[in-house]
């Protein structure tokens, strides 16, 4: 089977797109485009066949205030997709995302990022499950009421606190996946210490390969997979190579400050030149490309094996794509790539999409004992 077969036939699935806040802020996103990494054009063209779209919210923001962002977030995607009946759906379970496959359509899944907005309160988390969220991302940038981040500047609770324990088991009794991306190494561990069903990485790298607190230690790879977690691989350039970090790293701050002043007086010339100017500073760092954005998956599979590994993009959340990776119509690139360093059919099926749906379909199935 060619890469392309292959890439047709697999079930291909993103499991951490920031597209919401895009759709939000008004970006286009029913039609091709250059701003974004994602549209729902470029989603058929990439062969997807189901995309996470991220409900986040900053830590920065009060709880009220993030809970109206996230339900801002989730209306706004909700009034993307109906739009466009007969091209994508929300789907809340795997057979629903299957049967659109099966229709021709794309899967649109919600995943939480960042557990601010169910402010202490099952309720409100149950509610989110009724809205269609599918998994939680505990944390963000900071420590939260449910656990320590990975780059919080001080531990609160050195681990999951009390009530994040209690989020875990209705996360299980629920059915929604725990996802340990951003979260500190000691709440990873008492993720999997409570958690009764696998977890998952959506959009993670190996620490191995880039000394970034956010990526996993081989050690963290192995015990995720050892109770049937995956890693989810991010594109994020910073994320991949340690080199481009190095020069990322001093345009970065930058950046974020220019961006943040363009955003909100988008109209002032002084304003606009600063950003683009900081921006084509960034894009003229080399980037990784496919092939190191691969080394991450190899490095993974040599570990746990290819059943423990798959694909998280945080395409339209991430400042610069991967080389060969510009937006999510580059997909294929990845399967043409895990084809030539000789992977079975099999493996990169599951890579692509396959092993990601196995662990949702656990999950499902968990929550019925509960």
């Amino acid at each position: 089977m060619t890469a392309q077969e292959l890439h047709k036939k697999a079930f291909v699935l993103d499991s951490h797109c920031d597209t919401p806040s895009r759709i939000w802020e008004g970006y286009p996103y029913t039609e091709r485009n250059t701003t974004n990494h994602i549209d729902f054009d470029k989603l058929v063209e990439g062969g997807v066949d189901a995309a996470f779209f991220a409900i986040y919210t900053s830590n920065a923001l009060e709880p009220d205030a993030a809970t109206r962002k996230a339900l801002q977030l989730i209306a706004a995607t909700y009034d993307a997709v109906y739009m466009h009946p007969g091209k994508v759906a929300i789907a809340r379970t795997v057979q629903e995302a299957r049967e659109l496959k099966e229709r021709g359509m794309v899967a649109i899944f919600l995943g939480m990022e960042n557990g601010l907005p169910i402010q202490k309160d099952l309720s409100l988390l149950r509610l989110f499950y009724r809205m269609g969220v599918r998994y939680l991302t505990l944390t963000h940038s900071r420590n939260n009421d449910i656990c320590d981040s990975c780059t919080g500047k001080t531990p609160t609770w050195h681990g999951v606190s009390p009530f994040g324990v209690e989020v875990i088991k209705e996360l299980n009794r629920l059915g929604m996946m725990v996802d340990v991306s951003h979260i500190s190494d000691e709440s990873f561990y008492d993720c999997l210490k409570y958690s009764k069903a696998p977890i998952v990485a959506t959009h993670s790298c190996c620490r191995a390969l880039a000394n970034r607190p956010r990526n996993l230690t081989d050690q963290m790879i192995k015990d995720l997979a050892a109770k049937d977690g995956i890693i989810q691989i991010n594109f994020y350039p910073a994320f991949i190579s340690e080199k481009y970090y190095e020069e990322f790293s001093k345009v970065s701050d930058e950046f974020e400050e220019k961006e943040t002043v363009f955003k909100a007086n988008t109209q002032d010339p002084k304003a606009r030149k600063e950003f683009f100017d900081v921006r084509d500073r960034l894009f003229a760092i080399p980037r990784p490309g496919v092939k190191e954005l691969v080394d991450h998956i190899d490095h993974a599979v040599s570990l746990v094996g290819a059943e423990h590994v798959g694909l998280g993009s945080d395409y339209d959340g991430i400042e610069i794509p991967p080389a060969g990776l510009e937006d999510v119509t580059k997909l294929p690139a990845i399967t043409e790539e895990l084809k030539r360093r000789g992977y079975s059919d099999s493996a990169i099926m599951g890579i692509l999409g396959g092993n990601f749906l196995r662990l949702f379909s656990q999950v499902e199935q968990i929550s019925h004992t509960l």
